[in-house]
Parts: structure tokens; C-alpha cells; sequence
């Protein structure tokens, strides 16, 4: 299953926001609204929860500098990746699209589609907004 969020200009460089994203603490400032709980765990890992929804562990899995960012999940249970594309537009603003991909079966993608992809777009415009 792979979902995409709109592609989005942020006021930063590739390289900013690249280093932007690698930093786990900085993706609290991109959690939508209903973020009932946030907390970094490792250096390169944090924990969240949406109102409604089962806890989530994210850790950085791989970071193509100055291009991309992949986390993937900490659990087996919902194995996904969430990729950050970064492409540069010029030395001080840069496209970011995000990228969730994962492998479920029929009746997890129907249950997790809407909020997933309502996810991805809240992360999209509050990285715009940066």
C-alpha cells in the first residue's frame, strides 16, 4: 500500500531541511492538531499517538543527504515505511513530498487509508509552514 502527500514548497534548502528531518525532535512541530502524545526515545527514534489511534514508534531507518529521509516503524506488527522526498527549487527553498508505504492486508487498509493519508497532509502543511 503506498500513499502520497501533496507535494509541498518549504523556505528552506534541500540540506536544511534534509538535517530537519533527520532530527526526530523537530517532527513535533510537524504533528497535526489530535496528537494526544509525542516523545522522543532514542536519539533517532520517537513515539506518537493520535487521538483514536494505537501508539506508533518511528525511528530514522536511512538518510540520503540532501535528498531524502526514510523512518520506518520500530514495531513489526504495523511494518511501514514513511519516506521524506526532498528536491531543490534554489538555495533557499526546496519541494517535499512525503511517502508512506506499507504491506497489510485488505481489511487494515481500509481501516487505516483515511487516517493515514489525513496524516500525511497534516505533516505536509505544517511543513510548508516551517
Amino acid at each position: 500500500m503506498q500513499i502520497t502527500s501533496k507535494k509541498v514548497t518549504v523556505k528552506k534548502s534541500n540540506a536544511e531541511l534534509c538535517e530537519f528531518l533527520s532530527d526526530v525532535k523537530n517532527f513535533e512541530k510537524l504533528m497535526p492538531e489530535n496528537t494526544s502524545k509525542f516523545e522522543v526515545i532514542k536519539e533517532n527514534a520517537f513515539v506518537f499517538a493520535l487521538q483514536g489511534m494505537p501508539e506508533i514508534a518511528l525511528e530514522v531507518k536511512e538518510v540520503n543527504a540532501p535528498n531524502q529521509v526514510i523512518l520506518g516503524a520500530m514495531s513489526d506488527k504495523l511494518p511501514f515505511t514513511l519516506t521524506g522526498n526532498i528536491e531543490a527549487i534554489d538555495e533557499t527553498t526546496s519541494n517535499a513530498e512525503l511517502l508512506f508505504e506499507g504491506d497489510f492486508n485488505p481489511m487494515m487498509k481500509m481501516m487505516i487509508k483515511g487516517p493515514i493519508t489525513k496524516f500525511l497532509d497534516a505533516l505536509a502543511t505544517n511543513m510548508e509552514q516551517l
